[in-house]
Formats: structure tokens, sequence, C-alpha cells
């Protein structure tokens, strides 16, 4: 290599690590350590490994870089701004400052080049799972010979502490089991967490442990040593039918003469004077701020423009590919729209029929499968149980990328953060299916999801206590209110089998965030829609299913399975000559986008005797039933014993709904 290449690399590098001092000292807040040590693999990553184009961050076969290590996030926002994205030396100046696009983690949807939002460790690295598995899906369902449309890689750098956490080996080992040769983690082995050494509680053997998982495992023994670095990113690159995970050995704080490894180096600035011998020891002016060489600022740039032609290339093969495959490539535009006439597909069940909403709910996605190549997805090892096999299609395998039905295998956690990776990945509607009572499992992913306003759905059957002979372990209490106290995400659920194809319906048209679909494992009678309102209504949250002959004198309000008892509550009240009002109610986060007029409509604020009927937790409800109504709800653990038994003995009955709306009267 010519001296003059390397001392420009080595001044681009060095100009990252003092941009990251810098940024955080400014901020008084943040992790300087890491960037400052890992500026090395980003001046790869950026300069030589990835294709990326800082013009157009959508273009569709982008490299993908994942953060899973977002503390360290000034190192991707001061690559983004070297190479050229939207991104201004202001941005890095407002580091963690308030409505700055510059967040202490990397958001999605903040700066362009951001993939996925990052900062809970292990959640990127799982991510990273989510985009091969789509990269993989699109090559075969989309490539063709002489049009390799889709041959991206996921880049990710991750750290100790993302392979801590179980998520990272849920998902390593489903990564390592399907073969994801287009996987190229780099590991920041920099030996440092936040309570200081990593032998504190770290000294297992990360690269046998990876071998196991069946992942091609290098080592770099220093992480300034670019060349070796480049080697190892090249041999991964080659490797096709492993993922590849690279131990690099780094200096956490690299450059500061008092703080380097050491763990004050990771979570807190350096201090003004530490910051200063940083700049001294780069041969910086230590009284200059955000320093940036023009020459280091063209470099990068010329690197970024790169991708300007790459882009031009690709999209002269996407030209020729659409002339040869028009069907293909129209629906690769469509960009996952929906195929005209899907809706009469939905099935319309038969009142009086006794059914389920997690089998009507399978029975739903197998009659609109072939309208949507994109819609995949799977269970937690409970496809039986929930009915989510789509069954005209394959598994996707090692030997099958164009499988439709997944297998996560029983890895809840990991199958929230790939199904996220899945729906970042565009063109996508990926769902995944367990019992409600295994959404706490989830929740660190559907939290993610909802951050970021993506659209996974996810699919909770075995809702409730009626869940019967499991007991107390497998009865979902609390899970009711902890999804919907999740901002974004919308939680629906169904109070028979022609609700739960509108509950579907309106998951798929969703946009905003992602939605969750609250199943029963018990079968329930289909509602008369000819004699009751139609299940259409659900699109509005909470809808009159069935009137008062008279002037309401009470509204009994229920979601799921307990809408039955409510209407059956109604026939016996309506014999004693009380007249009650049924609203079902199976989305409260829908119900809250209605305008006033029509809550009003529903909830009159003058009938304020309300009777609110939920096999969950009563938090919550208040908001509804007013300080004159009464909730039917679960303030304790369930038991064990056959589900009609269980439902009664916590006062899911006719006679005690009855009996608790007299007693409001």
């Amino acid at each position: 290599m010519e001296p003059e290449t390397k001392k420009i690399q080595k001044l681009g590098i060095d100009t990252v690590r003092v941009l990251a001092a810098d940024a955080v000292q400014k901020a008084n807040s943040g992790h300087p350590g890491t960037p400052m040590a890992l500026a090395p693999i980003g001046h790869l990553l950026w300069y030589e490994s990835m294709n990326y184009n800082p013009q157009d961050p959508e273009w569709a076969n982008r490299d993908r870089f994942i953060l899973s290590a977002g503390h360290a996030c000034m190192l991707q926002y001061s690559f983004l701004y070297l190479t050229g994205y939207k991104v201004t030396l202001d941005d890095l100046k407002n580091f963690r400052q308030l409505h700055s696009k510059t967040a202490g983690h990397p958001e999605y949807g903040l700066l362009p080049g951001i993939e996925v939002t990052t900062g809970p460790l292990g959640q990127g690295f799982a991510n990273g799972v989510g985009f091969a598995i789509a990269q993989k899906y699109m090559a075969a369902r989309y490539n063709k010979p002489g049009f390799d449309l889709f041959n991206y890689k996921i880049y990710a750098i991750c750290s100790d502490g993302d392979l801590m956490e179980g998520i990272s080996s849920e998902a390593a080992s489903l990564a390592g089991h399907l073969e994801l040769g287009n996987v190229i983690y780099l590991y920041d082995d920099n030996h440092i967490t936040i309570e200081g050494n990593t032998d504190l509680a770290f000294t297992e053997d990360v690269s046998k442990r990876f071998e196991a998982y069946g992942w091609q495992v290098q080592e770099v023994e220093d992480g300034n040593d670019l060349e070796a670095l480049s080697a190892a990113v090249k041999n991964a690159q080659n490797e096709t039918s492993r993922p590849s995970l690279i131990k690099v050995r780094t200096h956490i704080g690299y450059g500061s003469p008092n703080k380097v490894d050491t763990a004050s180096a990771h979570g807190s600035p350096l201090g003004e004077d530490e910051v200063k011998l940083v700049k001294r020891h780069f041969g910086f002016d230590p009284d200059k701020y955000f320093e940036v060489p023009d020459n280091v600022l063209n470099y990068y740039r010329e690197a970024g423009k790169r991708g300007i032609k790459k882009e031009q290339d690709w999209d002269e093969l996407f030209g020729n590919y659409k002339q040869k495959y028009a069907a293909l490539a129209k629906e690769l535009l469509s960009g996952g729209k929906f195929v005209k006439g899907w809706k009469d597909k939905l099935p319309v069940f038969k009142a009086g029929e006794k059914m389920a909403t997690r089998k009507a709910s399978g029975k739903i996605l197998n009659a609109i499968a072939d309208y949507f190549p994109t819609l995949i997805g799977g269970s937690a090892d409970l496809a039986p149980s929930t009915d989510t096999t789509l069954e005209k299609y394959k598994a996707f395998s090692a030997t099958d990328r164009d499988g439709r039905n997944f297998h996560f295998g029983i890895r809840e956690h990991a199958m929230g953060a790939i199904l996220n990776g899945i729906a970042l990945s565009h063109n996508f509607i990926p769902f995944g299916a367990t019992f409600l009572i295994f959404s706490d499992y989830m929740r660190p992913s559907i939290r993610l999801a909802a951050i970021m306003k993506i659209h996974p759905i996810f699919i909770y059957t075995h809702d409730s206590i009626a869940v019967g002979e499991d007991g107390t372990t497998h009865q979902p209490v609390e899970q009711l209110i902890g999804l919907r106290s999740i901002p974004n995400l919308t939680v629906i659920r169904p109070a028979d089998a022609n609700e739960t194809a509108q509950a579907w319906r309106v998951a798929l048209e969703h946009s905003g965030g992602p939605v969750a679909l609250i199943l029963t494992r018990q079968g329930i009678p289909v509602i008369d829609q000819e004699k009751y309102t139609k299940a259409s209504e659900l699109e509005k949250g909470a809808y009159i299913l069935s009137e008062a002959e008279k002037s309401p004198q009470i509204i009994l309000i229920a979601t799921g399975s307990e809408v039955q008892l409510v209407l059956a509550a109604q026939l016996k009240l309506k014999e004693q000559n009380i007249a009650a009002r049924v609203v079902s109610m199976p989305s409260w986060e829908l119900f809250e986008k209605q305008e006033d007029s029509y809550k009003e409509k529903i909830f009159p604020k003058a009938l304020r005797k309300r009777l609110a009927v939920e096999a969950g937790s009563p938090m919550g409800w208040h908001k509804y039933i007013t300080d004159e109504g009464d909730i039917i709800g679960i303030a304790r653990f369930g038991e064990s014993a056959p589900g009609e038994e269980v439902m009664k003995e916590y006062g899911f009955s006719v006679e005690n709904v009855v009996k608790r709306a007299k007693a409001l009267l």
C-alpha cells in the first residue's frame, strides 16, 4: 500500500475517533470508548466492504448494516456524515439533544442509513437474521439466470453484551441451522463492560460456541490491523453456507492515554482534559472541536459516490429483467401492495357454528395466502396449536429458500426480533405465533417494532384462563393490559370467527405499527350477522353489537369469548324488563382513533351504568366504565381445571353477568 494511502486512512480513522470524543463530551453523555476502538472496522466497512448509495439509502440491493452495539452510535453517525448521507456536522454536534436526529442510540427513521433501531443488546443481532432470511427469500423468488438482483449481505457490529444476552444465542442457533451465509458479524471483543472486565461474568469460549452453532469463525488479534480485518471480511464474503463471526480484539477508548481499556471509557465522557490529550495523541489541535480535515471528507465522499454507479448498473439490470420477467417485476414493484380481490376471499362463517378463533384464523390465512406472496411466517414450535401453517406452501429451510412457513423453534424472543428484521426489509408482511402467555418472552421485540412503527403481525392464541388444565403458568391474566400499554401497538381480540376475518383484514391494511391478534383456544359460537351488527364494524374498535329494544339502562361491554356471555345476559335482563346495550370492543386502539361523535354514540356520557367483562386484568377498563360502572375481570392467577369450570369459578358466567349488572341498577 502506498504511504499516502496509509496516511489518509489513518487520518480518516483518527478523525472518527476524535469526533466521538468531542460529541460525547459536548453532550456530557454517551459512550466514547467503543466508537474510538471500532473506527478501523468502520473505515473498512464504509470505505471497502459494503455496497451502499448515500444518494439513495433505500436502494433495494444495498448491503444492510446493523449496529447491534447501539451505544457506539457515534461511529455510525460519523461515517454516515463522512460518506455523504443527508447528515450534517451540526447533526453530530447535536448528539443526544432534544429533537436531534442523532439520538443516544440509532433510531430507524431519524437518519437515512439507519436500518433498524438498536440499543437493547442482542436485538440488532437477531434483527440481522431476519434481514438475512428476507434476502434469501427475495433471491429465491425473484433472481433468475443472468439476473442476480438480490445478493446483498448483512453486516453487523456486536459487542460482548450482545453475545451475553440470551436472544443472540437463540438467533445464532437458528442462523447456523438455516445456513445463512449472507451474515457477516464483527464481534468487538474489548473485554470491558460497565462493571469492569468481562471476566467478572463472561469467560466462555465464544469462538467454540459459534462454531458449535455452525458458524464460520475467524479471529483478528489487533483491531487496528486493516490488512487482517480486510482479509477476514473477504473470507466471510466468500463463505456461502455458513454465517460468519469475526472476533476482533479491540481496546476501548483507544487513543485516550489515561482511560484506554477501562470501564470508565464505556459509558461516560472522557472529560475536557482527557479529550485534549486524545487530540494531541492523534495529532489534532486540542483547542479545535469537531475537526474534519478537507482531505478526509473528500476521501470518504468519493467512497460514497461509488455507490451511485453500482445502483445505476443495478437499475440497468432490472430494466432488462422487466422485459423478460414482466409479471415478477410488476409484483416486485408493487412493494407488497395487495392484489385486487383478496378481500373477497375472506371466509364468512355460518351462524351457530362453534369454532375457536385460532381455528378461524388458520382458515383465513389459507384462504388469502395466494394473494400475498410475501405474507410469510410461522410459530415458535406451536404451528399445530396456533393454526398458522400455510398448507399449500413449503417451509423455509437451508434448501428451500422460497418456503413461506417458518419453524422458529422454541425461541420466542428471537422470533420477535427476526420478524422485525423481515418487516424492515420492506415488501414483506411477516407473522409469528405463540401462546399469549409467552408474549412476555417477546416483549422487547414487540416494543421495538412499536417504536419503529413497522408492520409485523403477532398472533397470540390460548388467550385466557379458559386454557384450562395447563394451569396457572399457561393462563394469561396480565398480558392483555401489558400489550395495550405499548404505544403504537394495535391489539385486537375478536369475538368470533367473523370478527377474526375482519381482524385479519384490518391487520393486513394497517400502517403505523405492529398488530397483535388475540385468539381463543376454545370453540365459541359464530354470532348471527343477520340478527346482530355485522363483524365489519370491528374496524372501529368498538361497536353496538346488539341494541336494546327501548332506551338502554346499562351498557354491557366485552371482548373475545366473553362477548357470548354479555349477549346471553342481555336476553336474561330483557326477561326482567331491563334494557341493555351490548358493545363488542375488540380493540381499544382502533376505538381511540374514532371521532368524538362516534365515541359518544357508543358510550353516551349520559349512560353511565356500564359493565365491562373480560377474562384478564381489569386495569385500564375504568376509562370506559365511568365511576358508576363495574368490571368483571381477573386480579389473581388462574388454576388448573377444565376451562369451562375455571371460567365459571372466576365469575365468567351468564348468571354472574346478570347479577353484577342488576347490582349497578
